[in-house]
């Protein structure tokens, strides 16, 4: 199996084992896949920490307002008897004025912290470190977990307008946001290793040859950015550890430097002339001024 280390910019993603007779259309796909299914695991773990916090999104004409305002205006919740947390609710007001403040009792928002918690020990970069390889059933897995959490908490569902229940139905609005563009679609993505874009109309063999146990850094990138940045030549862990060594090395030769006892240059034994004006018989001599 050849395996990839994907990487966006400078930041690793993931492992992932595919075989040098892949299409480079249905790898990029598969990357792609997985690339947008970790962001989409993480965006809905974030949502589901603020929906253990203070319980469900406010519908958007509420969200942002003072309960003064609300009153004012005269606005309802019609959600908030509907989308009540088993085991009842603890009162905890979101001070940003998104969600409605009912959120689950502590042996509920325990389940959400805990499976958040571990799908987000699942798509961590950290797996790339410890030599796993992320796939696409693990990420679908993830997800699963996930909406089995939440309706454990919410048997009877959440609002269509909270943005936990838009991600699990793929309605989410991600326009004009960070996290949309991080987002890069199967259209739109690109394959990139050692300053080559992986054309979609090739093999991955076409590039790489025909070892199977080969492992290299592919870079996923938005067509029309260019060509992302090359991997440097040798890594920043190995470029510490030269520059220690270096650095090492120059107090070495400054302590040597410092100890070094060259007095016995100036002593009779060391004279490279002495024997020759022996032979001359001018040895000794002193000048004195008349």
């Amino acid at each position: 199996m050849v395996r990839l280390h994907v990487k966006h910019g400078d930041e690793s993603q993931f492992l992932f084992d595919t075989t040098v007779t892949v299409p480079m259309e249905e790898l990029t796909k598969q990357v792609a896949s997985i690339y947008n299914g970790r962001l989409k695991v993480s965006r809905i773990c974030s949502e589901m920490e603020e929906l253990a916090a203070h319980g469900v999104t406010l519908p958007p004409n509420m969200q942002g307002l003072t309960d003064e305002q609300i009153e004012e205006l005269k606005l309802k919740d019609e959600w908030e008897t509907k989308c009540v947390p088993s085991g009842g609710s603890v009162f905890k007001k979101d001070k940003l004025g998104r969600r409605n403040g009912h959120a689950p009792n502590e042996n509920m928002k325990k389940v959400l912290q805990k499976t958040t918690e571990e799908t987000k020990a699942v798509i961590s970069k950290k797996q790339a470190e410890a030599n796993v390889c992320v796939t696409m059933d693990m990420v679908k897995d993830a997800l699963d977990q996930l909406r089995g959490a939440v309706m454990i908490v919410y048997p009877m569902g959440l609002p269509p307008h909270d943005p936990v229940r838009m991600e699990f139905e793929n309605n989410e609005d991600l326009s004009g946001t960070q996290a949309g563009q991080m987002v890069i679609e199967d259209p739109d993505a690109q394959l990139w290793w050692a300053g080559k874009e992986l054309l979609r109309k090739k093999t991955l063999g076409d590039y790489i040859g025909k070892n199977e146990k080969t492992k290299i850094i592919v870079k996923i990138q938005k067509r029309g950015h260019g060509a992302p940045a090359r991997e440097p030549v040798i890594s920043e862990e190995e470029q510490k550890k030269l520059m220690m060594h270096y650095h090492r090395r120059q107090e070495e030769f400054k302590n040597l430097e410092e100890d070094e006892d060259i007095s016995y240059l100036n002593a009779e034994w060391a004279d490279s002339s002495s024997l020759k004006r022996q032979f001359q018989g001018v040895k000794d001599i002193k000048w004195r001024p008349r």
